[in-house]
């Protein structure tokens, strides 16, 4: 009897066929499989062939693809996991990082409802690296870490994710590698045509008028050989066009209502909103194989990624307690820590409509050339770019009863205070065109100048941020091997060289009303751009006004007011790197006994030269309009350094199907490239001493202190250690345990730098309130990024794949798969301080799917979870945040059915989706009470049903 094991996923590109006496032997005791099957294997194939019959048991879909990410966690020498097209096209998920999220030790922070970025065993997205086919990729955010939004699912066909390194890949991460695969045209053998698409809708509704709640994705697949299959193509492509929306409550944080600045703490203002969201996005990705001979594959791969974001928030900003609003409590908590209700008198609030567009384009190309020698050389040339355009626009618009502090109506407004969030029962109608006009409600910003040197006076209307990004990479890589008989298999020698270049160029300016020039002007918006309203009911807040920010600025109701402030200048910077790398590799396979001793071992050696352009801005004075006068002066730095890094990864495989692993490494991590801007800004702290011992009496100091980014920044660099413990049960499944270590010989962090601003620019201070001169300290400080100590973290992992017929046969179809994670951290980056949390680290983290899949039906119910972490979010400006986030635990299902052969059918797949179906908030509170929240945000649940049909 034959089993079949098709992985037909829409993208049909994953087949396995064995015997069902080899499967029934692999469930047993057969030996271990490494790259080649053993002996026995092909025995006991042989004889079942003989004996074949011919009814067949097709097993296919989930089942298939995880008998395929079994086998290459089996056969490779590092510790790896992986997924398959199954997997990322048959769920499917908002985005690549959800399925990836799904691995054992692995997990991911939701951004406006989906995952795009992917913590390795308790470290940020910014200690790991993505590469595309073996390639490093440009990132569409401001650092190093790839979002996978760009990355359509149905375009990939396998994810490996290494959690060790290996000396022969260039680009490797501190806490592990995400290697996107692509399919290999050649390698599929036949011709392949599928095609898919699904509908979404978003159970939130439409938050916004204009916005949508339901979308759509399709896709197609097409892959072929001609010319005596010397020649194989595959073409994908993917569009979606697809809704989110987002409930967000947060709070400007907390102020401490007690004396000396003790508790209890009382929600300091609010700033929350309704968003909608409209992505689209589209993902066409291409390769050519050419194999004229068996010695000799040239493949040519190219990716291309238009995305779009846009999103219209809008909502009421509650300046609170921080702004000196009279307070009224009614009641606190029973140990007296938190202000849980209460009223806030004379309260201004701060009507916003904003627009944030992010638009990105990203291309990627690479071109393998291999030739397999009889004689047992072997040497490839790989050559790729990598770039990234991106365009990222944060339009503010504020609204309000008057222009100016104590102009306008003010409202008195009651507060409920839960660990849900807070919510506000207000006098004012916020929905009334008459009451709320466009205008500077609270003065922000003071007077401005606009291009034509007239005055904008009582504060800005609102912020236009647009953030210019370009990253490109390009990598050369040839690489010589010699195979051998032997314990050692063969000898890898390659050399690789990058050139990396990133830049920022900011284009900011405040936002003013053309009808306020020289005057203190509130405007009605006029008919022709009001919405409906936006409902706040959620948070007490009730109706608010809503347009369209663009518009405005479009039709020339409000102009751009250039913004003269220094940090704009300092936001600007170019960051170039050049490594060439080299690496020597020898791969082990000796028999020990009974069993076989499998790896490699290696060193790499990279020499990198680091440059960074920025500028250092300094206020050095008012010019005669009133705007601030600000220097900038152009600064280049950078830094030469070398990093030598071994690595030994040993996989000992027994007869009983046990593989025993142990890896040793030397691993870097290169700094954040933001962290490397050249870029400085400094003023005076009236009232900072700095340094000084013994002021003089009578007189008033002050001190010089800046900001700057860190040019000589080195890598983040760890000694790390891994032992694991794997049973197979043939290729169907496993249970491993998995233990790792981690010691962080140097981490970055800031500090506040000593430094000697003589001969700086610096304006004149002026006088003190007495009238006496205040005297300025040169003897200042820079707080900016530095290499320092770091500490330890290790921790441990249990994960497996079970099918139930490994018990009984009555189980057959049912099956368990996932992981649990637990992690410890001793890191104290600050010397002499505490040990603390690293960015992204949650000390649980927990994934599992459990799954049925038989006579064409597939049900499958998944859920992962992760303890309480530090979570990064964009603040003010588009500037990075880092808040304490809950932890939170995501259920998504599916249900589907697939017509089997022999039907009129036959190709066809249905399925019905649900994700986050308990409707998981994302949480982050206050550092100094968790019941205290400092954002809130809720995505609802989506419902997604499609078809796929396999040609």
């Amino acid at each position: 009897m034959k089993v079949s094991i098709n992985a037909r996923g829409p993208l049909g590109l994953s087949r396995l066929c064995l015997t069902s006496s080899a499967l029934a032997l692999a469930l047993t005791a057969a030996p271990a499989l490494a790259q080649d099957a053993a002996p026995a294997a092909d025995e006991a194939t042989e004889q079942a062939e003989a004996a074949e019959q011919d009814q067949s048991i097709v097993v296919v879909g989930f089942r298939a693809s995880l008998q395929s990410a079994v086998s290459a966690k089996k056969d490779r020498d590092q510790i790896v996991e992986s997924i398959t097209a199954e997997d990322i096209g048959r769920l499917p998920d908002a985005s690549i990082a959800e399925s990836i999220a799904r691995l054992p030790g692995l997990t991911s922070q939701r951004v406006s409802g989906r995952s795009n970025s992917i913590s390795i065993r308790g470290f940020a997205p910014d200690f790991s690296t993505t590469l595309l086919n073996g390639r490093e990729q440009t990132s569409t955010g401001d650092n190093r870490a790839v979002e996978y939004d760009q990355y359509p699912s149905e375009v990939i066909n396998q994810v490996l994710v290494y959690k060790t390194p290996m000396a022969s890949i260039v680009g490797q991460g501190l806490s592990g590698t995400v290697d996107l695969r692509t399919v290999r045209p050649l390698d599929v053998g036949k011709r392949t045509i599928a095609v898919g698409g699904r509908g979404t809708y978003a159970d939130l509704g439409k938050l916004n008028a204009g916005s949508k709640e339901f979308g759509y994705r399709v896709n197609g697949v097409y892959i072929d050989q001609f010319a005596n299959d010397t020649i194989g193509i595959a073409l994908s492509a993917s569009y979606v066009n697809e809704p989110y929306q987002i409930q967000e409550f947060e709070a400007w944080g907390y102020a401490a209502t007690g004396a000396n600045g003790a508790p209890p703490y009382v929600i300091g203002g609010s700033k929350s909103f309704v968003t909608s969201t409209e992505l689209a996005r589209l993902g066409l990705q291409g390769t050519l194989q050419w194999r004229p001979s068996p010695n000799f594959t040239s493949t040519f791969d190219a990716f291309y990624s238009d995305f779009s974001d846009n999103q219209i928030k809008r909502g009421i900003e509650l300046p609170l307690a921080f702004n000196g609003n009279p307070l009224t409590i009614t009641r606190t908590s029973s140990d007296g820590i938190l202000v849980e209700e209460g009223s806030f008198a004379n309260v201004e609030g701060v009507v916003r409509n904003d627009a944030f567009q992010r638009k990105a384009k990203l291309y990627s190309f690479g071109w393998n050339n291999s030739w397999k020698g009889d004689d047992g050389w072997n040497v490839q040339v790989d050559l790729s770019l990598s770039k990234t355009d991106r365009n990222e626009l944060v339009l503010e618009s504020n609204a309000g009863t008057g222009r100016g502090a104590g102009v306008g109506a003010q409202d008195t407004i009651g507060f409920v205070t839960s660990p849900d969030g807070t919510v506000f029962s207000p006098r004012l109608d916020y929905s009334d065109w008459n009451l709320i006009r466009l205008t500077s409600p609270l003065g922000w910003g003071g007077d401005q100048t606009a291009v034509d040197g007239r005055r904008i006076r009582g504060g800005q209307d609102g912020y236009y941020n647009n953030r210019i990004v370009e990253d490109e990479l390009r990598q050369y890589r040839v690489e010589i091997e010699k195979e051998m008989d032997g314990a050692l298999r063969s000898i890898q020698f390659g050399l690789n060289y990058t050139d990396r270049s990133k830049q920022l160029t900011p284009d900011e300016a405040f936002l003013g009303l053309v009808a306020n020039t020289d005057g203190l002007t509130s405007v009605i918006v006029p008919e022709q751009y009001r919405l409906s309203p936006t409902n706040l009911s959620y948070l007490g807040l009730g109706p608010m006004i809503s347009y369209d920010p663009t518009r405005l600025l479009a039709d020339g109701i409000y102009q751009l007011v250039p913004n003269p402030y220094g940090d704009v200048i300092v936001k600007a910077f170019r960051v170039q790197e050049r490594l060439m790398t080299s690496y020597l590799q020898g791969n082990l396979d000796a028999p020990v006994g009974a069993s076989t001793l499998t790896g490699n071992f290696g060193v790499q050696a990279i020499f990198a030269e680091q440059k960074s352009r920025g500028a250092t801005a300094s206020f050095i004075g008012t010019n005669p309009n009133g705007s601030p006068n600000v220097q900038g002066t152009p600064r280049n730095e950078g830094a030469d350094y070398v990093d030598v890094l071994p690595s030994v990864n040993l996989s000992l495989r027994t007869p009983s199907d046990f593989v025993i692993r142990m890896g040793l490494a030397r691993e870097i991590i290169r700094p954040r490239l933001e962290d490397m801007r050249a870029s400085t800004s400094y003023g005076v702290t009236i009232g900072d001493l700095g340094g000084i011992t013994n002021p003089l009496p009578g007189r008033t100091y002050g001190t010089v202190r800046g900001g700057a980014g860190n040019p000589q920044l080195r890598p983040w660099r760890a000694n790390a250690a891994d032992l694991t413990f794997e049973k197979y049960f043939g290729r169907t499944g496993y249970i491993a345990l998995q233990l790792f270590y981690k010691q962080l010989e140097t981490y970055i962090y800031n500090a506040d730098i000593p430094f000697d601003f003589t001969g700086f620019p610096i304006a004149p201070q002026g006088v003190d309130q007495n009238g006496n001169p205040i005297i300025i300290n040169y003897q200042g400080f820079i707080n900016g990024p530095i290499n320092g100590e770091g500490g330890d973290l290790y921790g441990a992992e249990l994960a497996g794949t079970l099918p139930f017929n490994v018990f009984t046969e009555a189980l057959d179809g049912f099956g368990v798969t996932g992981g649990v994670s637990y992690t410890e951290t001793k890191i104290s980056p600050t010397p002499g301080a505490p040990s603390e949390d690293i960015p992204g680290y949650s000390k649980w983290v927990a994934n599992g799917t459990a799954f049925f899949e038989k006579w064409g039906l597939n049900a499958r119910v998944s859920a992962r979870y992760r303890s309480s972490f530090i979570g990064e979010l964009s603040g003010f400006g588009a500037v990075r945040q880092r808040r304490r986030a809950r932890d939170e635990t995501i259920l998504d299902a599916q249900i589907g059915y697939d017509f089997q052969e022999g039907s009129a059918l036959s190709g066809l797949s249905l399925f019905v989706q649900g994700q986050n179906l308990t409707n998981e908030p994302f949480v982050t509170t206050f550092p100094e009470d968790d019941r205290a929240v400092v954002n809130y945000q809720t995505y609802g649940r989506r419902f997604l049903a499609g078809a796929n049909f396999r040609f």
